[in-house]
């Protein structure tokens, strides 16, 4: 006699079947994080977006070509940075048109592509024409993560220094485990679309167990207000914190 049948005379179920029956796949649904989706252009692709993004705020390229961002994106630098600095595509277009006022160049750039989210990685330097700055170079790093249309739904920078990155030493391109970043957080993002909704379900489920996506939902339904209050507190050393200077 077959054990399943066996079991059933019994009145027993197979533990094997009834969990796979009860398990849920957090990839479907409103719930789903960036980190559920898969590539759908070319790595040039994903590379060339990055690349696009870093050539809005550098005085020799062509600023007025951006990439393809989708509605709602988002971008979010760690401190010593000044956390959400753009939420939606009005937004991100004002603050890259407001960046004009500290021009830069952007020489040293190394974007790569990954094929696990955020698809587009980059370790670059900004130099600023700015005689405060005297000629040095801030180094960041930054990652992109992409919907399905190829749409940048969320930016996230940190200072490139130790003690301020969410990898560790040995981990050039956060592609470990353990790595302290937002974007694999934030429900929605992991959708076909990518797209944030504040006072979904599973948002408000998502901030209960986690402060730091409380406080990416805080500041982006007060958006300029807390952008503002974070700029007024964030010191005359911001630079050097931020920068290694």
């Amino acid at each position: 006699m077959r054990p399943l049948l066996w079991l059933s005379l019994l009145g027993c179920t197979d533990k094997t079947e009834t969990n796979n029956a009860t398990e849920t796949d957090p990839c479907e649904g409103a719930a789903a994080f960036a980190d559920c989706l898969h590539p759908t252009m070319a790595p040039e692709y994903y590379v060339e977006q990055a690349h696009l993004y870093f050539n809005t705020m550098d005085t020799a390229e062509d600023r007025s070509i951006h990439p393809e961002y989708s509605e709602l994106v988002a971008r979010w630098e760690w401190p010593p940075w000044l956390l959400l600095t753009a939420f939606g595509y009005d937004n991100i277009m004002s603050t890259d048109t407001l960046l004009r006022a500290y021009p830069s160049t952007i020489p040293e750039r190394d974007c790569r592509f990954f094929e696990e989210q955020p698809f587009a990685r980059c370790r670059v330097v900004f130099f600023y024409d700015d005689p405060d700055h005297e000629g040095r170079g801030c180094p960041i790093y930054e990652e992109f993560a992409f919907n399905d249309a190829g749409e940048m739904t969320f930016i996230e920078a940190w200072s490139d220094l130790p003690g301020h990155l969410p990898m560790t030493e040995e981990d050039t391109w956060a592609e470990g485990e353990n790595v302290t970043r937002l974007s694999t957080r934030i429900p929605g993002l992991g959708t076909a679309d990518g797209r944030i909704d504040l006072e979904s379900a599973e948002m408000e489920a998502a901030t209960a167990a986690d402060p730091d996506v409380a406080d990416f939902v805080y500041r982006a339904n007060n958006w300029l207000e807390t952008w503002s209050e974070t700029y007024a507190a964030s010191g005359d050393d911001l630079w050097e914190r931020g920068c290694g200077w």
